[in-house]
């Protein structure tokens, strides 16, 4: 099997035995952004991947397995930030890596809100998105390089402000493909369980890599990602993803 998984820190444990365990050598694993994971379904390269859940549901794939990334209030990974208060924002810098937190933003700032900024996609520099917009997005590993508190600038955490406004789970990413298959759900289930009981060893091996304080990475993995997905994750899945239909005006296609 040839699969997609996202790059950032967060899907580590998810694929470090396929990386270091016993289920290395048993899946062909390329890293790519999530909306990269997304395209390469899209034209079968890859027979499955961890892709955004408004990508799945637009390509009409199939869930594999029970595993994802999900986060059950504060997330950390995907902030807004803004250089004016959240009710003077009338433009929007986008870091276009998932489109799953690209719809969560509009859908967020939309209801909770009531704004509707022009949007821009950008690099995920936040300098130079500060530079062309009132606020932008940053989602994954750039996003735990920043530190919100110490900027001075106005900070909404996604993953939360899902939270205030569902009281559900909010659910970014699945393993999916053209269909289901139970062998390769075996797979990333086994990969998984041997990364979950060594979230120190990713940490020490991953955090110093990507510039991100170990203390965070170490919370991050353990507490504020959610990769088991039960039934109240799939409710706030459901739930996303009527959203984002509505937003678009339009069935997923």
């Amino acid at each position: 099997m040839h699969l997609s998984a996202v790059s950032y820190l967060n899907t580590r444990p998810l694929v470090w035995g396929l990386m270091h365990g016993p289920q290395q050598g048993q899946a062909q694993l390329d890293f790519d952004l999530p909306a990269v994971c997304a395209q390469r379904l899209a034209d079968s390269s890859v027979d499955a991947g961890l892709v955004p859940v408004v990508e799945a549901a637009r390509q009409h794939l199939a869930q594999i397995g029970s595993f994802g990334i999900a986060c059950r209030g504060p997330v950390r990974s995907i902030l807004l930030l803004s250089k004016v208060p959240l009710k003077e924002v009338r433009t929007l810098a986008l870091d276009s890596s998932s489109r799953t937190s690209v719809v969560l933003a509009q859908i967020i700032l939309r209801q909770g809100y009531n704004l509707q900024p022009e949007t821009l996609v950008m690099p995920p520099d936040l300098t130079a998105m500060l530079g062309k917009a009132d606020a932008a997005l940053i989602i994954g590993d750039p996003a735990l390089r920043i530190d919100p508190d110490g900027l001075g600038l106005h900070a909404l955490d996604l993953g939360e402000e899902w939270f205030k406004l569902t009281q559900l789970p909010m659910v970014f990413a699945i393993w999916a493909g053209a269909q289901a298959n139970p062998p390769l759900a075996a797979l990333l289930e086994a990969s998984y369980e041997y990364g979950r009981h060594r979230l120190n060893e990713i940490v020490m091996a991953e955090a110093p890599e990507r510039n991100i304080w170990p203390g965070l990475a170490y919370e991050y993995l353990h507490s504020l990602i959610h990769y088991e997905l039960t039934d109240e994750h799939k409710r706030g899945m459901k739930l996303y993803i009527e959203e984002a239909i509505k937003l678009e005006g339009k069935q997923p296609a």
